[in-house]
C-alpha cells in the first residue's frame, strides 16, 4: 500500500510518502497563497494508492482530491510516537498555530492544547519579529543564543510586540538582548500549555519552530524531561497523517 500523507498549513505544505509503511520520499513547499495547489503538485506526482490529509487544508483536500482527512492532534501524535516510541508528550509549534499534547504509554493523546486563535509565539510571531529587528529568522536565532540577559517583552500579541521592539531598537537596545528576551517570552507561554495538559517524560519537538536553536535550547532548559526533535521535524504531521490511514488513526 503506498499512502502519501499532506500537511496542509499556513505556512508550508508538508508531503511524505509511505510505501507498506516505509518513508520513501518526502517534500515541503510555501504555502504560498494557494496551498491547494501546491498541495495538488505533490498529488500529481502519483506513486500513491491513499492520500490522507492534514492541517487547516484537510477538509480543502478531501473535496478536491478525495482524501481521507485526520486532525492535526492526532497525526502529531501518531507521527512522533511512530519516531520515538517511548515519546510521552508532544509540542508543535507551528507558522501560526501552537499544539502542547500529552500521551498515554501507549501513544494516545491524553490531553491537549491548541493556541489557533492568536499567532503570539508562532513562525509567523518569529518572522514578524525577525523583520523589526533587522536579522533574518536564522539570524534571530543564532543572535538570541549568543546574548547576554534577555530584555523582557511585556506583550506576547504580534502587533503589540512588534510596537514594543521597534521602540527599543530605537532607544538603541541590544538586539541581541531583545531577540532573547522574546524567545525567553515563548518559552515561559509554551512550557505553561505543556504543564496544564500534564506533559511529563520525553517531549518530542516537531514544527517548524523546532529548527530554531534558541527555542529547542529554552525549552529543553524548562521541561523536565527530555526534549527530542527529529531531524525532519517539520515532517511529523505528515508523516503521522500518513500512518493513520493503517493504524486506525483516521476521523
Amino acid at each position: 500500500m503506498r499512502v502519501l500523507g499532506l500537511d496542509i498549513g499556513s505556512r508550508s505544505v508538508d508531503a511524505v510518502w509511505l510505501c507498506d509503511g516505509e518513508i520513501v520520499d518526502a517534500a515541503v513547499a510555501d504555502s504560498g497563497f494557494d496551498p491547494a495547489s501546491v498541495a495538488a503538485a505533490f498529488v500529481a506526482r502519483g506513486a500513491h494508492d491513499a492520500i490522507v490529509a492534514t492541517g487547516y487544508g484537510r477538509h480543502v483536500a478531501r473535496e478536491s482530491f478525495a482524501a481521507n482527512v485526520v486532525t492535526e492532534i492526532k497525526a502529531y501524535a501518531i507521527g512522533a510516537s511512530k519516531l520515538f516510541p517511548d515519546a510521552r508528550a508532544v509540542l508543535d509549534i507551528g507558522g501560526q498555530d501552537t499544539k502542547a499534547i500529552s500521551l498515554s504509554a501507549a501513544g494516545k493523546v491524553a490531553d491537549f492544547e491548541m493556541n489557533d486563535k492568536c499567532a503570539a509565539g508562532t513562525g509567523k510571531f518569529l518572522e514578524v519579529m525577525a523583520k523589526a529587528l533587522g536579522f533574518s529568522l536564522e539570524e534571530l536565532g543564532s543572535a538570541s543564543m549568543a546574548a547576554g540577559p534577555g530584555i523582557q517583552i511585556s506583550s506576547m500579541c504580534t502587533v503589540f510586540a512588534e510596537s514594543e521592539v521597534t521602540g527599543l531598537v530605537h532607544r538603541g537596545e541590544d538586539r541581541g538582548r531583545i531577540a532573547r528576551g522574546l524567545h525567553e517570552s515563548i518559552s515561559r507561554r509554551t512550557l505553561g500549555a505543556l504543564r496544564r495538559v500534564g506533559a511529563e517524560g520525553p517531549l518530542v519537538f516537531a514544527g517548524g519552530v523546532a529548527r530554531n536553536p534558541a527555542m529547542v535550547a529554552l525549552i529543553t532548559q524548562g521541561y523536565a524531561g527530555d526534549v527530542l526533535v527529529p531531524v525532519e521535524a517539520q515532517l511529523v504531521g505528515a508523516y503521522g497523517a500518513a500512518l493513520s490511514h493503517t493504524t486506525g488513526g483516521l476521523s
